[in-house]
């Protein structure tokens, strides 16, 4: 099995693999590297025959806490030709793990805030235990949950989403289920079992079958189209050259509290 350095990927005896997002230190956040190597993941895993279902996790107890910090300090300086391609690589990412060929079933063992929320909306089906909290956190730098925003409205639909979309609040497991972001909450001790029986029954149909029916209902469910991608990408920039974000930034960066905070 290919070699990655932010990724852990194995595949046992019955074609299940198990793909985990391995920077248990940086709360699995995400870099230019995390995001290629997902994108070569489901490449992977797509033209594999003996694949039957992939698992997305993460390492250690939190899920994916969204952009590196690094990668923020990088985007306070960077030009619009960078900021728009490091937009691009979490818009690339997620489009190629939301058309993957295979069932993704999203083992989210544990909290997730900002781009985590996308990778979990592209899943086929998400479980996560109930002590998880999440959150769209990226207002409270002056940004906006930009590239995620297709999938996530895709998943929760739009009265749904607009609830806990804009405000950064932190919303716990049962919350997230109640808006279709989760399948369902479980204990954590319960959290292999659930991921199991979502797992099974893949095991019993023809693969080809599978992703002939995961395309069928991306065609008959919202149409996330290369210029609505495009338009989201242009946002994040349009967002990240705004003084606020600058602001909230710089704030965030030397853990200050800003100015709109109340």
């Amino acid at each position: 099995m290919h070699e990655y350095e932010t990724l852990t990927l194995t595949v046992d005896g019955r074609g299940v693999a198990i793909c985990t997002l391995n920077r248990p230190e940086k709360r699995n956040a995400m870099t230019d590297r995390m995001l290629a190597e997902l994108i070569d993941m489901a490449g992977r895993m797509s033209a594999d025959p003996d694949v039957r279902a992939v698992i997305l996790t993460g390492a250690g107890d939190f899920f994916c806490a969204g952009g590196d910090l690094s990668w923020m300090k990088q985007q306070i300086e960077a030009d619009r030709a960078t900021r728009m391609k490091q937009a691009r690589g979490l818009a690339d990412a997620l489009f190629v793990l939301n058309t993957m060929e295979k069932p993704l079933i999203g083992r989210i063992n544990g909290s997730a805030f900002g781009g985590g929320l996308g990778l979990i909306s592209v899943c086929d089906v998400a479980i996560a235990p109930a002590t998880a909290q999440f959150g769209f956190t990226e207002t409270r730098l002056g940004l906006i949950p930009a590239t995620i925003s297709p999938y996530v409205l895709a998943r929760m639909g739009e009265g749904k989403a607009r609830r806990v979309f804009m405000s950064a609040r932190l919303f716990p497991a049962h919350e997230a289920v109640a808006l279709d972001l989760l399948a369902r909450a479980v204990h954590t001790e319960d959290l292999d079992a659930a991921i199991e029986a979502e797992v099974a029954p893949y095991l019993t149909v023809a693969s080809g079958a599978v992703a002939a029916s995961k395309r069928l209902a991306r065609s008959l469910g919202p149409r996330i189209e290369p210029e609505v991608i495009e338009a989201t990408i242009k946002a994040l920039a349009d967002t990240w050259e705004s003084e606020e974000a600058r602001h909230g930034i710089e704030a965030f960066l030397t853990k200050t509290p800003p100015r709109w905070v109340r």
